[in-house]
């Protein structure tokens, strides 16, 4: 599967990302020593998170870097003693708030099938229209483009 001749050989790329990937961070951190923050940068467990994060469409995505960002440099720096009280009732106080609010549209819309508006966007952004496709080389299929 990942050879030259199966469908992922490109995949192989990321062992050499995944070693090089953490020598710019050390060379940046000793070209700026002043800079504390730079140490901080750990990209194996940057690079790992991300396969720990759910399939989801990009404004999850921008709104987790949004409040994250907010609370976690902002807040942090100026009102530290509110951050460290109430940070983690945030924490599990959004976290229910999305748990509620999906049961809460599964009842009252999805489970009686009622939709929103059907446009553009809605079948491109949560999943490839290839999706369903083969990826043998020389399979041809109906609306499917051939590897």
């Amino acid at each position: 599967m990942f050879t030259d001749k199966g469908v992922y050989p490109e995949l192989n790329w990321f062992f050499l990302i995944g070693l090089l990937a953490p020598v710019p961070v050390w060379l940046l951190s000793k070209q700026f020593p002043n800079q504390r923050w730079i140490e901080l940068i750990n990209m194996p467990i940057i690079l790992g998170a991300t396969g720990s994060m759910p399939p989801a469409r990009a404004v999850n995505y921008l709104t987790w870097l949004a409040v994250g960002i907010f609370f976690n440099f902002y807040v942090y720096r100026k009102y530290k003693g509110w951050w460290a009280r109430h940070n983690y009732i945030l924490s599990a106080a959004l976290d229910a708030g999305v748990t509620y609010t999906a049961v809460l549209l599964y009842f009252t819309l999805q489970s009686k099938d009622i939709t929103g508006p059907n446009w553009w966007g809605l079948l491109a952004d949560d999943h490839c229209p290839h999706a369903t496709c083969p990826t043998a080389p020389g399979i041809v299929a109906k609306g499917c483009s051939v590897l």
